[in-house]
């Protein structure tokens, strides 16, 4: 019922920027802990940036910290992410996430995330 769709992926040199979107069919965006997620193949999932949909500060990963910006435009139901000065280890298959919460919950812990989009490639090349 709820559907997440990615796009915005693509092939970039280094030191390049792309933005991916994430467009949300969900009834309420205003309830959700919203997230990106990125895997390449033989590495684990890794969480890269998420953010309450209503209020909050974002977390991000320590690997893109100062690089990638996580924002949102709800009346768009759309959650972005803006990726700058990429480097080839960027390079993975990026998921956005959800999660319905209560008010306040903390979307800069974990959150069991149980609604994921089927991902768009980015590919940095050096």
């Amino acid at each position: 019922q709820v559907q997440l769709v990615e796009s915005g992926g693509g092939s970039v040199e280094a030191g390049g920027s792309l933005t991916l979107s994430c467009a949300a069919n969900v009834d309420t965006y205003n309830r959700y802990c919203m997230a990106w997620f990125r895997q390449a193949p033989g590495k684990e999932r890794e969480r890269v940036a998420s953010v309450y949909s209503g209020a909050g500060s974002a977390y991000y990963a320590d690997s893109v910290k100062g690089r990638f910006t996580i924002s949102q435009d709800n009346a768009k139901k759309t959650l972005y992410l803006q990726m700058n000065s990429l480097k080839p280890e960027d390079t993975a298959m990026y998921q956005c996430a959800a999660v319905f919460v209560g008010y306040g919950d903390r979307c800069q812990n974990p959150r069991p995330y149980n609604i994921w989009g089927q991902g768009t490639q980015v590919t940095v090349s050096s």
